[in-house]
């Protein structure tokens, strides 16, 4: 039976799309669809139900339940490159030129000829993902190291505008012994992460090379950036700084991502297990590890026995 609304093209690329989402989403979309007419009883029915009662592509794809990162994913799939900080409707509108025939293989190998031309090469999602971390992390550490006394001062400010209102931090340190503090709140969380510069004295300096920076993105497009380095005061080696971040992206400011959560754990040189490295901190575990840490809803509660 043909759709009301979609041409045939953009049925199948629709049907290729949902095919993203877990069941659980596929029959609470069709319940929003279909204004619960249709009770499918299987993901084919549920998809069958959703393309049937969808008036447009645009309507369809602006759904609250159609993710930004369901829809990125599939242009991925597809091997249409997005930056990963795109906002949704851009990915929707990427959407809309590849099954209209805009974005043909030609034009594609056009641009992958041309960015191998320039020396670049497409990148994976997971590639993508992980410029966005490093970025992230230089910026970060950078601005928060500028308000140490003696630090190079930045022109940008620091403040909890960077978080958002209902950030979280979790802080544990373990010098002679293991200490725990948590916070709640963009203000709170701000100033925290700002005493430990500014009347701690401390220095971050992170060590961004693949083996002490880990990056992976949930479905709901929250994306986890893990990093390791080293503590400073003065000329003196303190220990070793493990530090995630939740990030998510602002809806009002293009390419802005603000920080939802933080966990940082930070292990004094005398506290060190026998033989570890200091010079060149390394995480432990893998980006696709760092899916486990997050729950669908919010960032968990790290458990520091785990790095």
């Amino acid at each position: 039976m043909a759709s009301l609304g979609l041409s045939e093209r953009e049925q199948a690329g629709c049907r290729q799309l949902l095919e993203f989402l877990e069941t659980e989403e596929l029959m609470a979309l069709t319940d929003t669809v279909t204004n619960r007419l249709v009770h499918p009883e299987n993901r084919q029915e549920a998809i069958h139900a959703i393309l049937v009662y969808s008036q447009s592509v645009e309507e369809l794809l602006k759904r609250r339940k159609v993710y930004r990162e369901i829809i990125f994913k599939y242009l991925a799939a597809q091997g249409i490159p997005v930056p990963p900080s795109s906002e949704k409707q851009l990915l929707i509108d990427r959407v809309k030129q590849y099954w209209s025939g805009q974005l043909t293989t030609h034009a594609l190998g056009e641009r992958k000829q041309h960015t191998e031309s320039h020396g670049e090469s497409q990148k994976s999602p997971q590639d993508a993902i992980h410029d966005l971390g490093e970025e992230f992390c230089q910026w970060f550490f950078e601005l928060l190291n500028s308000q140490h006394p003696l630090g190079v001062k930045s022109e940008e400010r620091w403040g909890p505008q960077h978080f958002w209102e209902n950030a979280k931090m979790k802080f544990s340190y373990n010098t002679l012994e293991k200490n725990v503090e948590e916070y709640v709140g963009a203000e709170m969380v701000s100033l925290r992460l700002l005493s430990l510069v500014k009347e701690e004295y401390l220095l971050f300096n992170p060590n961004l090379h693949a083996s002490g920076l880990k990056c992976a993105m949930s479905r709901h497009g929250l994306v986890l950036v893990a990093v390791a380095g080293t503590v400073h005061r003065d000329s003196a080696c303190l220990g070793i700084f493990e530090q995630i971040f939740g990030l998510i992206s602002c809806p009002v400011r293009e390419n802005t991502w603000k920080i939802k959560a933080v966990n940082l754990k930070i292990v004094g040189q005398n506290a060190l297990e026998p033989g570890m490295q200091i010079e060149k901190p390394f995480l432990k575990y893998e980006s696709n590890q760092l899916q486990e840490l997050y729950d669908g809803k919010e960032l968990t509660v790290f458990d520091p026995q785990k790095f």
